[in-house]
């Protein structure tokens, strides 16, 4: 029962946190964490011990595949150069700047075990970049970019911490066969999620029924990342790979399961997500009663120095790299794109760290040379990149006065997608159709003649009209799947949920005068 009480109870403290959040104004990952800090020093309560393997395992899958399922794909490919050079470049400088400081720091750790702290602290969170960058207005390159590094870096990272694991209890570092022992596992781990995700389509295609279709991609998220690890895999990446396969096929189930699916996924997230940045500060009072031995203010020094090389480091990292890379990615599209300062600044001050960084820190071996150290030091940067820099993000943005130029672009797929969408909304109603009106207009015209119909049972011509129009929805439907790569990813998911509320009132409206004529 004490763990039942206990969850209830950081759920419930979690809601109160974040309506703080909201009302301060501040993203609710920072709230969370110095509400999780605070609570960890409280008397009377219990102390929490989070089981890094569980944690990663309950965790990171479902969080994961929640990002990729509503992941802007056709932005991933478009951005995929920025994306590479962030999720595997950075974390690799990251990881050699941060060994080199941690050397020159404590002269007494070895280099394997400052190449694990520096792998540990290299990879920005997919759910704290997700819980942070949701409440700004950012453009969608830089939306994509950094979204795009966080589900893909935790792999490159995990692949290096477990090298340098090995190596710190064997004694040496040995730098043949790293390429493979990077690559191979990065594979498995795609190819595993790919067919965890067509597999899951195939049998959420055929279950005919909403419940077990979601409850079927929920599974899926986890069992693409044990089925991953279980054959030395990258778990992540198939996680990731499995929650694309799957959100690209989602548009082919019904309007129903999208809608519900959608809602429960969001709530999901919500709780493990609060719980993640809570159990992050509550782990605060374990770490700082296992480093008697240091003085205060000499952790406080070590955790300053490691956490501005950490955010140095990527600062030198993409200004170095973004350029190069535009000019890169201009010359093979033939156009041309000069970022202004503002968009390398803002994707190097928003890279966030969170529960992986913990989670892996804690999932050391408790004969691990200079454990406690570098778990205080993961702290650190997470408190350092989540809280500092989640905080005045905001700031820097408002400073920057960001625009995004692809806004004023007007794409010819996506209006020809919107005016289709209307059209299928607004040209074949309940009632008499009107083509020729305003879409807006006609699709009040149509819902007022449907509730103004009669009671005791619509006429066979209602029914009749009421069907084409679904047989429209379905058509604009189809036309949307196939034009998919043409559309952005956020018109696309909100013109599907147009269509989908609308099939939704169709349906409810014949359901229930059948009932009634029944």
């Amino acid at each position: 029962m004490q763990t039942l009480e206990i969850t209830l109870s950081l759920i419930a403290a979690s809601l109160a946190l974040t309506l703080a959040a909201n009302w301060l104004r501040v993203p609710a990952a920072v709230m969370l964490v110095l509400g999780g800090m605070a609570l960890a020093f409280m008397p009377g309560l219990p102390t929490i011990v989070m089981e890094p393997e569980v944690a990663l395992a309950l965790f990171l899958p479902p969080l994961l595949q929640a990002s990729a399922l509503r992941t802007d794909w056709g932005a991933f490919r478009s951005n995929i150069v920025y994306i590479v050079l962030l999720a595997f470049g950075a974390v690799l400088f990251t990881t050699a700047c941060v060994a080199v400081a941690a050397r020159q720091l404590i002269p007494e750790m070895s280099w394997p075990a400052a190449i694990t702290l520096g792998a540990i602290v290299a990879p920005p969170d997919a759910v704290a970049a997700t819980s942070v960058l949701k409440r700004f207005r950012l453009p969608k390159r830089i939306i994509a970019v950094l979204e795009g590094e966080s589900l893909i870096n935790d792999a490159s990272a995990l692949i290096l911490y477990r090298i340098a694991v090995a190596a710190t209890l064997a004694g040496a570092f040995r730098f043949h066969g790293l390429a493979s022992s990077v690559a191979l596992p990065a594979v498995v781990g795609v190819g595993t999620g790919l067919i965890a995700g067509a597999g899951a389509n195939w049998l959420m295609l055929h279950l005919k029924d909403r419940f077990l279709e979601i409850v079927t991609s929920f599974l899926a998220a986890f069992a693409s990342y044990f089925a991953a690890e279980w054959i030395d895999g990258s778990g992540v990446l198939a996680a990731v790979a499995c929650g694309g396969m799957i959100g690209r096929a989602q548009i082919r189930l019904a309007a129903q399961t999208r809608l519900e699916s959608t809602s429960s996924w969001e709530l999901v997230e919500f709780v493990l997500a609060s719980l993640v940045f809570l159990l992050v500060g509550l782990q605060l009072r374990g770490i700082l009663a296992r480093l008697s031995e240091y003085a205060a203010g000499d952790l406080l020094l070590l955790g300053a120095a490691v956490s501005a090389v950490l955010i140095a480091s990527r600062f030198v990292w993409v200004f170095v790299t973004f350029y190069p890379a535009s000019a890169l990615v201009a010359a093979i599209r033939g156009g041309s794109f000069t970022p202004p300062l503002s968009y390398p600044t803002i994707i190097s001050w928003a890279g966030m760290r969170g529960v992986v960084s913990l989670a892996v820190a804690l999932a050391l071996p408790v004969s691990f040379p200079g454990r406690d150290i570098i778990v205080f030091l993961a702290f650190c940067a997470i408190f350092s990149t989540l809280v500092i820099q989640g905080t005045t993000l905001k700031l820097l943005i408002a400073w920057c006065d960001v625009r995004d130029p692809d806004i004023a672009a007007v794409d010819p797929a996506t209006v020809a997608a919107r005016e289709m969408v209307a059209a299928a909304i607004a040209g074949v109603g309940i009632g008499t159709a009107t083509t020729t009106t305003d879409p807006v207009d006609a699709f009040h015209n149509e819902r007022q003649r449907a509730q103004a119909v009669d009671r005791t049972g619509p006429s066979a011509r209602t029914v009749a009209r009421a069907e084409a129009k679904l047989a429209a929805i379905e058509h604009a439907r189809k036309q949307l799947q196939e034009r998919r790569d043409e559309i952005d990813g956020d018109t696309l998911q909100t013109l599907t949920q147009e269509l989908d509320l609308e099939e939704r009132q169709i349906r409810l409206f014949l359901d229930e005068h059948t009932t009634i004529a029944g």
